[in-house]
């Protein structure tokens, strides 16, 4: 049994480690920054973060979520973004990424919005199929760009 929660301030340490296993070019210190700021209200995003919990009570997933005034590909504003989703390794295949992205639905449909967008890497064909096994189509490829000045 897979249970969706909005996350809470005792979670930070479960939240932490999935939020490190989703994003590793982050520093602990960093993460646990951020997810501080959020519980705190003074993050700007995540707007929200959702939780799936396995049978043995620890979270097992994360998506992390946001209101963006338009994203690639949509045709609605606001949008609301999928800005993070994560399964851990041992609880995937097991109906944990759909559970989250079902109920980031409802909370995109509870702020007003009729699109929810995502990214993934392109080098990351496993974030891509699952994407697409969720029904999400690909709304383009960005290729972003730097310079040192």
């Amino acid at each position: 049994m897979i249970a969706v929660r909005p996350a809470e301030p005792n979670d930070a340490a479960s939240w932490l480690r999935l939020r490190a296993a989703l994003w590793p070019d982050g520093t602990e210190s960093e993460h646990a920054q951020e997810i501080e700021q959020f519980f705190a209200g003074e993050a700007s995003e995540p707007a929200a973060v959702l939780l799936a919990v396995g049978s043995s009570g620890e979270p097992i997933g994360l998506a992390e979520l946001s209101i963006r005034p338009c994203a690639e590909g949509c045709r609605s504003s606001p949008v609301a973004y999928l800005e993070g989703w994560f399964v851990a390794p041992e609880a995937r295949r097991r109906g944990v990424g759909r559970a989250l992205v079902s109920a980031a639905e409802a909370w995109a449909r509870s702020q007003g919005c009729s699109e929810l967008a995502s990214d993934t890497q392109p080098d990351n064909p496993a974030s891509a199929a699952a994407h697409r096994a969720l029904g999400f189509s690909e709304a383009g490829l960005v290729l972003c760009f730097r310079r040192d000045l």
